[in-house]
């Protein structure tokens, strides 16, 4: 493998959304060169983390039928039973809930957590709390996606955070989506809670890490059982 070839594999696509926000960047960091060099010098490295924000890094997801992945990178802040949201209409009793967090250091592509069709898409306004707190869920501005899969229904919902201010949806509703595709994303700093049908057994702890597209969140065929971990 040439020098060329080896840089090139390691070097991260990013996502479309991001090359404004890198140009804009980059257009300050060279005035800040002309009217201070120091200035300039900082305003590069907050275009190369502008960059890095902005990555859309390939992955790798399972694609049997039944499971369930995370939509998100990032942390999993909360493992619980909620009331969803009204306007998911899947109903008024407590399902089991998945909630990520997404630093503004993780990947911000947002991935579908199942195969199916997408039948519905709800953006709703609302505050902008620390998205880590519970009442984010029911407070904050969120955009919302029911997916019908495999005879049950399982929704995604983007939530907004202290600092995300604009929440990005690539799909429409009615049309079919795959496990892992991506379908939107979030600036900057955020989270998404995912609702599983009832009954579900969560397949991961709180404070593990999520990679989206990759890490399984549950089994719809009921073929896993919830586990016990260890923090260490």
């Amino acid at each position: 493998m040439s020098i060329y070839d080896s840089i090139r594999s390691q070097l991260v696509p990013i996502t479309p959304e991001g090359y404004p926000f890198i140009g804009a960047f980059a257009f300050v960091s060279i005035i800040l060169f002309w009217l201070w060099p120091p200035l300039g010098w900082l305003g590069t490295l907050a275009t190369i983390w502008c960059a890095y924000f902005f990555r859309d890094p390939p992955r790798v997801t399972p694609v049997r039928d039944g499971l369930v992945v995370a939509p998100a990178d990032g942390r999993v802040s909360q493992v619980t039973s909620a009331v969803p949201p009204q306007e998911l209409s899947i109903g008024n009793k407590p399902l089991p809930r998945i909630s990520i967090f997404m630093s503004v250091f993780d990947c911000h592509v947002n991935r579908s957590p199942v195969a199916g069709k997408i039948e519905k898409i709800i953006y709703r306004p609302g505050k902008f709390l620390n998205a880590d707190l519970d009442k984010a869920s029911a407070d904050n501005e969120r955009n919302s996606l029911v997916i019908a899969t495999a005879g049950a229904r399982v929704a995604v919902v983007q939530i907004a955070g202290l600092i995300a201010r604009r929440i990005v949806c690539f799909v429409q509703a009615g049309q079919a989506i795959n496990t892992g595709e991506r379908f939107g994303m979030i600036r900057f700093g955020s989270r998404l809670d995912v609702y599983l049908p009832e009954g579900t057994p969560p397949l991961v702890a709180v404070g593990q890490t999520s990679i989206a597209g990759e890490t399984v969140l549950a089994d719809l065929r009921g073929a896993g059982e919830a586990r016990a971990y260890r923090a260490g």
